[in-house]
């Protein structure tokens, strides 16, 4: 990678493909596809239906057949119940771009701030891109997971209240980037095996420092904030950096305390910026760990597909005759241990503290959920044919399990 601003794409084009946006198995008619004659239009964001109860404007390139089944879901995108899977499957892998645009339509973003439709919706479609689909974690799907979380957690009274025109945008954007081009591997992996991210993004933070430039690039690319003065935009940058580079997982216990500490101090103050944007990196960090938090259905959809990214991992240190890290390792780590000794010694406390931090109904609700899908996991690992090392695993105190965590995650 060279200057973040003149960064090579990844992807074979700026824009969308037909294929990645439309279906391909579309038939002609009249000599034209449904995707040729709707690309012929001028594409912009929907106008809402007259009325008082009309339904929110969602982008204009969703397909046509499956428009209504999407915009029925989006009605309820400020539930916690909301299955992005399904999502994603009816906007035909364009959940990303999709939602963020809605949301940015839902909090009045665009109005705001003036921003171009037509530019946001190139700087949605190029961070879309950019997320590699083989990751069977670390894809768009998860990114736009994350953000409808913190949507659900900036939309509470006790921070909608609070929380500046601003810095919602800056959380919805930070949760759709921050994985950005993430490599489907740890960092321990592109150090053992001379990767250029390893040689390049040196320091701490590595992979996260890399989302951060993926996404300078991207914005630079789209020219969605080009409109705004220098100073605005240097600070709105400088801000989603500091986001993108909270949601570190090694970096957990730093801002667990300091938001603990506050708490037990009495000394939150939501008038003050520097403490909004601390509240705004805690909920981030909450909203990209929360698949533990989810219902049952989807829950446990999205941890065997994190295990899956790290036994992939593994399978390739295994190939290359390389010592296979922690965790990673499917012939002898086991779903349910890797899932019950992540919510015990990461999610549980975080998620604890969000819950006294916040006291209301949904807070409360996510604790309940990581309660019993934890012990969903516990029931199956009971019958679980995984090998004896998980079993041994589960001996480590609390103490080895969280450094473990914190460093494959």
């Amino acid at each position: 990678m060279t200057d973040a601003g003149q960064c090579v794409r990844r992807a074979s084009h700026p824009t969308a493909a037909l294929g990645i946006i439309f279906p391909l198995d579309e038939r002609v008619h009249d000599g034209q596809t449904p995707s040729h004659r709707r690309l012929t239009k001028r594409i912009c964001v929907a106008e809402p239906a007259p009325g008082p109860t009309h339904v929110l404007p969602i982008p204009a390139w969703l397909d046509c057949d499956h428009v209504g089944l999407a915009l029925c879901m989006l009605k309820n995108v400020s539930s916690w119940n909301f299955d992005m899977f399904l999502f994603n499957r009816l906007t035909h892998g364009n959940a990303l771009a999709c939602l963020v645009s809605h949301l940015f339509h839902l909090h009045g973003l665009l109005k705001y701030f003036r921003l171009d439709p037509m530019k946001l919706r190139k700087f949605l479609v190029l961070v879309q891109e950019d997320y590699h689909r083989r990751n069977p974690y670390h894809n768009a799907v998860h990114a736009a997971d994350v953000t409808q979380a913190i949507h659900c957690y900036i939309s509470e009274a006790k921070l909608a209240r609070t929380m500046r025109p601003q810095e919602v945008m800056l959380g919805l954007l930070a949760a759709a980037v921050h994985d950005i081009d993430h490599p489907g591997v740890n960092l321990t992996f592109l150090r053992n095996t001379g990767h250029y991210l390893a040689r390049v993004q040196r320091g701490s933070s590595v992979l996260e420092n890399h989302h951060w430039r993926s996404t300078l690039a991207r914005l630079r690319e789209s020219e969605v904030f080009e409109h705004l003065v220098i100073a605005e935009r240097h600070e709105l940058e400088a801000c989603l950096q500091s986001l993108i580079l909270a949601t570190d997982i090694s970096r957990q216990s730093e801002f667990l305390s300091r938001f603990q500490l506050l708490m037990e101090h009495g000394a939150l103050d939501m008038t003050d910026a520097a403490q909004r944007h601390l509240i705004l990196q805690i909920s981030l960090k909450c909203a990209d760990i929360s698949n533990p938090c989810r219902p049952w259905h989807v829950s446990h959809r999205w941890g065997e597909r994190v295990c899956e990214e790290f036994f992939r991992q593994g399978d390739l240190e295994r190939r290359s005759r390389m010592p296979i890290s922690s965790l990673c390792d499917r012939y002898t780590d086991t779903i349910p241990t890797i899932q019950i000794g992540f919510m015990t010694h990461v999610a549980m406390p975080l998620f604890e503290a969000w819950a006294q931090f916040m006291d209301t109904h949904l807070s409360r609700s996510l604790l309940c959920n990581l309660v019993r899908n934890r012990h969903r996991w516990q029931q199956l690992q009971h019958g679980w044919n995984g090998g004896s090392n998980g079993c041994q695993q589960q001996d480590n105190t609390p103490r080895s399990w969280h450094n473990t965590f914190l460093v494959r995650w």
